[in-house]
């Protein structure tokens, strides 16, 4: 068991065919930012942060950016989490931005989920 993550992007929001466009293990501190992104986004302070599919905006994705390139993604610890990746994860995660970027710019939305 631990913290899977993947981010995907869709032609549609109601669409079911989606195309992957980078999964992580156990890379707490981006989980951290987007439950962070989520609760800010919908208000949510309730429920847990798992199995919840949570759409990237540009704006989203040049908060990510600045987050990783600063190294500023917040501190987050969970059973299942494993440690801080943030460095070994590093080129992933800005490759994964820029690729979100094209889909987006396709017309394409993007989302990030996880399960743990």
């Amino acid at each position: 068991m631990g913290l899977d993550m993947m981010a995907y992007s869709k032609a549609k929001a109601t669409s079911k065919n989606t195309r992957e466009l980078s999964s992580w293990r156990k890379h707490p501190n981006l989980h951290g930012f987007m439950e962070k992104l989520w609760r800010s986004k919908t208000g949510n302070t309730e429920e847990q942060f798992n199995c919840v599919e949570v759409e990237l905006t540009l704006e989203d994705l040049e908060l990510l950016e600045n987050a990783v390139l600063m190294r500023d993604l917040p501190d987050t610890q969970g059973f299942f989490f494993g440690g801080p990746a943030d460095e070994y994860y590093k080129d992933q995660d800005l490759a994964f931005i820029a690729e979100a970027r094209g889909d987006i710019a396709g017309g394409r939305k993007v989302y990030y989920n996880s399960w743990w």
